[in-house]
């Protein structure tokens, strides 16, 4: 054969360790620090960044209306997170700059702050190395797309930004109970979380003007402004409803905390169908491959393409089919290897369905340097696996497939030609399926962080569940 004619084969370890070193994410953020800096010696910068140790801090915002509960998430958050929690207030009173002094100066003559003075405030604290080392939580701000863009500049960049929302009608209510110590400055709510001693009750007031009056006022901004904010941080933000108990508020908070945000990282699909027969797997193999522009891999079908050709494995294979043997794995795996190391499959990406069968074929797999990013375990019981197997008929005339419930031949004299494949009847299915159950839990033990879909749906509302999954990052494991 002519060498030059020979599919290309890319070994599948450039990729994976691009992936588990983060080497594309590395350059990301140091393009995006080269920006916001803009040294003179861009060299020096560069070389100096990679050698500094890689931290992956929280950095967060919590946005959202008054009365929506965003000091009081931005302190658990804080709290569960070990990191800074940044207050606009606190910074003003605390920061000893001539930064400081200014906004001081703003706040007792009752002058409204820059957003370049407030930038200023927030771009020396969090470059403190409390923050640097432990990530930051910062309340309540920018509630401007001119803030917002101001920080950008400044280099406070966020990895996630919540934005809390409710009705109107709800943050009123909660506003016009709302009271402040007047020694510590901490908030209450006189139905919701009211002191818990009378001498703390005592010193509580109302804001200066009146709680209903400035509420209005802060809503009236709020709507102003959020829209055109939100798009600023677009990609790495989560609305949720604060209009439910704190501790729900704070759990949906959380899990958003512990999702990976979007990167620009080129990340190639390597994918892993696993079911029972007649869960659907070629299906949304096809699915998935035609949206995605992936190759999709079927191993049955590999199989019968090596079988077909003149290779050495086709001759080392052909003396198991020809006696009705099964295939030792080992020449399996070596079809799979040689298929997944192509240039298609290294470039674009895969789905594979009809391997692995048992944990051993999956270690197997793995030693090959075979590791898919992406495991779907697709779960249906065994009685609608029968039901959508044994019913099928196969018009030899037309090639149709026809199904007794949800696509009954037209009429009867198709329905008297029909054939059932010998795969689908009753007791082979009844076999393969006792099969795929005793290997199962090892496969599922194996693929531990794998993804489980309920596939007794139709086709379509399956691959919606697998897109989900597929297109946004996975949660980090605990």
């Amino acid at each position: 054969m002519d060498a030059t004619k020979k599919p290309m084969r890319i070994p599948p370890e450039f990729a994976r360790y691009a992936e588990d070193k983060e080497v594309f994410k590395l350059f990301e953020q140091m393009l995006e620090e080269l920006l916001v800096a803009r040294p003179d010696d861009p060299l020096e910068f560069m070389t100096t960044f990679l050698k500094k140790p890689v931290t992956n801090v929280p950095k967060v915002v919590i946005f959202g209306p008054p009365a929506s509960g965003r000091k009081t998430i931005s302190k658990l958050t804080a709290s569960k997170l070990r990191s800074v929690h940044v207050c606009i207030d606190h910074l003003i009173e605390d920061d000893t700059s001539k930064t400081g002094e200014q906004a001081r100066a703003f706040t007792k003559s009752n002058k409204p702050l820059s957003s370049q003075l407030i930038t200023e405030l927030i771009t020396n604290r969090v470059k403190q190395t409390d923050c640097q080392t432990k990530g930051w939580v910062i309340e309540g701000y920018p509630q401007t797309r001119e803030q917002a863009l101001c920080l950008q500049s400044a280099g406070v960049l966020p990895k996630h930004f919540v934005h809390l929302e409710a009705p109107d009608t709800v943050l009123v209510e909660r506003y016009s109970g709302k009271r402040v110590d007047s020694v510590t400055g901490d908030i209450y709510h006189l139905t919701f979380s009211p002191p818990s001693s009378s001498e703390v009750a005592s010193r509580l007031k109302e804001e200066d003007g009146g709680a209903e009056v400035n509420m209005h006022a802060k809503l009236r901004l709020y709507h102003e402004h959020y829209r055109d904010l939100l798009p600023c941080y677009k990609g790495i933000t989560a609305t949720i409803n604060a209009d439910q108990p704190i501790t729900d508020v704070f759990s949906q908070v959380h899990t958003f905390l512990h999702t990976s945000s979007h990167s620009a990282s080129p990340i190639t699909p390597h994918i892993l169908l696993l079911g029972p027969t007649g869960a659907g797997k070629s299906v949304q193999a096809a699915i998935l491959a035609e949206k995605y522009q992936i190759t999709n891999v079927d191993c049955h079908q590999l199989i019968q393409q090596t079988l077909a050709s003149d290779s050495k494995l086709a001759s080392q294979m052909k003396p198991f089919t020809e006696r009705n043997i099964t295939i030792p794995d080992d020449m399996v795996m070596e079809a799979l290897t040689n298929r997944l190391n192509q240039l298609d499959c290294a470039t674009k990406g895969w789905v594979l369905h009809g391997f692995p069968l048992t944990r051993d074929q999956a270690e197997s797999f793995a030693k090959a340097g075979n590791h898919p990013n992406r495991v779907y375990f697709l779960d249906i019981p065994p009685d609608s696996v029968l039901e959508r197997l044994t019913l099928q008929g196969l018009d030899p005339l037309t090639g149709e497939r026809y199904h007794s419930l949800y696509k009954p031949p037209p009429n009867q004299e198709v329905k008297d030609r029909l054939v059932t494949h010998p795969n689908n009847t009753e007791e082979t299915v009844k076999e393969r399926l006792t099969l795929y159950h005793s290997n199962i839990d090892d496969l599922a033990d194996y693929y531990s962080w794998g993804q489980h879909i309920n596939a007794d749906l139709d086709p379509r509302t399956v691959s919606e569940y697998i897109e989900t999954i597929l297109v946004n990052p996975l949660p980090k494991l605990s």
